[in-house]
């Protein structure tokens, strides 16, 4: 498949040529320049110090660039992998889906805590275990919400689709490339830039590290920040501020923008809309010979020759299936195979198990009743910010999905919006708060849904620009206008979308929950009472047990929420509002 359109002069470079081979070479230097400074020597007693020179900026934004887009593949290939399994296997689904509801309500601080200590014992004397640990956390910012749509997408995918696919016979590898990752692509494209989005607000978290009594600052715009914030400098504030800004205007048009017109292409429709999204990057790589003789010579063969090993892969996995269900009594080796790998595994988390279960049996039942109260206020906070950010989010997102022109104009400030982490806005709405003496426990949920909105909004653009024109040619056949449209046309096909920005929404409201509980400016800190400001302190204090209780009972609520509610209205969109 071809990515650019080769309509282009055929026996001159031209100045297209000249742009993008500069801004390769420019790209290939960086990463190596930057990604050299990720193995630096590295000591606790001997740290590297963040200096407020705003001449150092641009490094550290390179570096926090690098990191973001490390976390960023990362992701992508365990959006792949993990939205696929669950997809494919009922068995597989009734442990992945619920377990994935755990994993995106555990905190960033939480997985910093667990892992820190490890990478840096990992790589003793090198800054590449922290770097690490640091990507980690951002991949656990980014990752969830990729990975619930992705395998919404595969849910959804019309029948007569899939009885297309079983009639040309095309074995996994087949209909994961040609019918499964295309169908899902819009929906991907855009819970990706939201993802991003989501890696940007814990950049200071990540880059900033304090746990377990350790302060480490790595190289990027987020430890700066962390580090103007504790001196105070509002100077040097600003100057963080406006430097997330260009990165993310410049992420924005030179990536994610292509990306979403590209994504077009796989839009499920009979006819075209007349107002198709563009980019100026997009038009000028499709005007480039250089890399459309990169992609004949170099990336085509790659991608051919890879595509016919994992065809070979799939046709001779799926031949060895097929044998293996013949064989009598497979069902019973098959269950003798799972108990083997659940052994296997209880083998192996025996000693952590254990090492777990002596720090935690050190609380008193009244303090974990206490944390299960604390769960209870954050919960509040959470369904709050959910419902408060759904009501405005539904109909500007449909609004911006349903009009090509305003996407185009409004995607930049939206993605900048949700891009921008809000808690680089913390300092100067916790000024606010102590000025005008708000009640932070109400003031936190405000907090909250600067970072967690955003999740909903992008599901309803994609659900939005994703609706076949067919049918809204068909609904202005049949005269559908104000409500009679929203019922009978925008909000079941937007359904399955807005299902998953809310699931996607409430975890990453627990998950942002330790940032928008607790805020400080200087010397002052704001606290609310909630389970996230808890996991924060004990976070910072080292306190094992508490860590873990708080974390396991954060789970536990968002389980329950999401198999109670959202679970329910999930199954619904998967078989009510099923597009076919």
């Amino acid at each position: 498949m071809a990515f650019f359109s080769t309509n282009i002069p055929k026996n001159r470079l031209n100045w297209v040529d000249l742009f993008v081979l500069i801004f390769i070479f420019t790209i290939l230097y960086s990463i190596l320049n930057l990604g050299a400074g990720m193995n630096a020597p590295f000591t606790l007693e001997n740290q590297t110090e963040i200096a407020l020179d705003p001449s150092l900026l641009p490094y550290y934004a390179g570096r926090s660039l690098l990191r973001m887009f490390i976390a960023f593949g990362a992701s992508l290939l365990f959006t792949l992998l993990y939205g696929y399994i669950a997809a494919k296997s009922r068995t597989a689904e009734k442990v992945l889906i619920p377990l994935l509801d755990m994993l995106q309500s555990i905190p960033v601080l939480g997985f910093l805590s667990a892992t820190i200590t490890a990478f840096i014992a990992l790589f003793p004397g090198s800054l590449f275990g922290v770097e690490l640990a640091s990507i980690l956390a951002i991949f656990t910012g980014q990752a969830w919400n990729m990975t619930f749509s992705f395998y919404n997408s595969l849910m959804t995918i019309p029948k007569d689709l899939q009885e297309a696919s079983e009639v040309l016979r095309m074995n996994w590898w087949q209909r994961f490339v040609k019918l499964e990752v295309p169908f899902s692509m819009i929906g991907l494209v855009w819970n990706s830039m939201m993802a991003f989005g989501g890696g940007w607000f814990f950049l200071a978290a990540s880059e900033a590290i304090s746990v377990l009594g350790q302060n480490i600052r790595l190289p990027g715009v987020g430890s700066y920040l962390a580090a103007a914030i504790e001196a105070g400098d509002m100077q040097a504030i600003a100057y963080s501020i406006f430097t997330m800004i260009l990165m993310i205007v410049l992420v924005d048009q030179l990536f994610w923008r292509p990306l979403v017109v590209w994504s077009q292409k796989f839009k499920m429709e009979l006819t075209e809309s007349a107002d198709a999204p563009t980019s100026f990057v997009y038009d000028i790589l499709r005007r480039s010979k250089l890399l459309s003789v990169l992609q004949k010579l170099i990336l085509s063969p790659i991608a051919k020759g890879t595509n016919y090993f994992l065809d070979q892969i799939a046709s001779v996995s799926e031949h060895t299936a097929q044998e293996f269900q013949s064989i009598p009594r497979h069902h019973i080796i098959s269950k003798l195979l799972k108990l083997l790998a659940l052994l296997l595994f209880l083998q192996l988390m025996r000693d952590p198990i254990y090492n777990a279960y002596i720090l935690v049996s050190s609380m008193d039942g009244g303090e974990l009743l206490g944390i299960v109260q604390l769960g209870l206020y954050t919960l509040g906070r959470v369904m709050i910010a959910v419902l408060l950010g759904a009501l405005w989010t539904v109909p500007v997102g449909v609004w911006i999905g349903l009009n090509p022109r305003m996407a185009r104009m409004l995607q930049p400030v939206v993605q900048i919006a949700a891009s921008f982490p809000a808690n680089m806005m913390f300092p100067f709405i916790t000024i606010l708060f102590l000025k005008y003496q708000v009640n932070f426990e109400w003031g936190s949920i405000s907090l909250m849904m600067l970072g967690t909105q955003w999740y909903i909004l992008f599901n309803v653009i994609a659900g939005a620009m994703s609706i076949p024109n067919d049918l809204h040619e068909a609904g202005a056949i049949f005269k559908l206008s104000g409500w009679r449209k929203w019922k009978a046309l925008i909000l079941p096909s937007i359904f399955p979308f807005l299902i998953t920005g809310i699931i996607t929404a409430s975890g990453g409201a627990w998950n942002a929950s330790i940032v928008s509980e607790l805020v400080s400016w200087h010397d002052t800190q704001l606290v609310a009472t909630g389970l996230g400001s808890y996991i924060s302190n004990v976070t910072e204090q080292g306190d094992w047990a508490g860590i873990i209780w708080g974390i396991t009972v954060m789970c536990l609520f968002v389980v329950t929420i999401n198999r109670l509610l959202w679970r329910r209205l999930y199954n619904i969109a998967e078989t009510k509002y099923h597009l076919d």
